[in-house]
């Protein structure tokens, strides 16, 4: 497998990033019409961090971590390192050592379709990850691959200098042409929702706030007392 290694591509405006940094991943995929995340099976090592950057790339041969080595060249201040491998791989591919070496560049986390190791010591380190699988199994390096360039997960492409938001709801992909658009349109969405919120707090029903008793009419819902229910054959 031969390969390529993209320098400075084209990223997000720093200032959307940290705009997007401000919402939970649910709004921001709500916003953009309930698109843009990576599957359940990429799950956090940690609870309670969300991170945002712009992604760089690696694509690698399934056991081999050779382009990471070669991608954390290519890493720097804000960025999120996102991991993918030519077929399906559960290997620990990534651990403390690279997770030390990216923090020292600025590195703000990683997503890795693939498997990760050191979990407990990356914790401590403060060094996020999301990941496909947690496995002890060591890896070679060997096999050429590619940094920079597209690369799919879950059928989600992401892009270098796309950017990612990850919390303890998943990782979502926003392109960077579209951030700044994204991030107003997740402010706008968390506030509709703080006004519901505060709604809710009142006492007010989502049936009434959001006008779903006529939904349940147009869907034949019946509301029948206990007595009704039961009379009619039903217990």
């Amino acid at each position: 497998m031969s390969g390529v290694v993209v320098t400075n591509p084209p990223k997000a405006e720093a200032e959307d990033v940290e705009a997007l940094a401000g919402y939970g991943v649910a709004t921001i995929s709500e916003a953009m019409g309930r698109t843009g995340l990576l599957g359940p099976g990429i799950r956090p090592i940690q609870q309670g961090v969300r991170v945002a950057g712009t992604a760089v790339t690696v694509l690698s041969w399934p056991g081999d971590n050779l382009m990471i080595h070669a991608a954390v060249e290519q890493c720097g201040e804000g960025d999120i390192l996102v991991v993918t491998t030519t077929s399906p791989s559960t290997d620990g591919m990534f651990g403390e050592l690279f997770a030390t070496a990216l923090r020292r560049r600025g590195v703000r986390g990683l997503v890795i379709d693939a498997g990760i190791r050191d979990t407990q010591e990356l914790r401590e380190l403060g060094f996020a990850a999301w990941s496909r699988a947690v496995s002890a199994q060591g890896t070679v390096k060997a096999t050429g691959g590619s940094v920079n360039v597209p690369v799919a997960v879950d059928g989600r492409v992401i892009r270098p200098g796309d950017v990612i938001v990850a919390d303890d709801d998943g990782v979502v992909v926003v392109p960077r042409e579209s951030a700044r658009r994204v991030a107003e349109a997740s402010e706008a969405r968390e506030e509709k929702e703080a006004a519901s919120r505060a709604a809710f707090i009142e006492g007010q029903l989502g049936l009434d706030r959001y006008g779903l008793r006529e939904r349940l009419k147009e869907l034949g819902v019946t509301y029948r007392s206990y007595d009704e229910y039961t009379a009619g054959g039903r217990s």
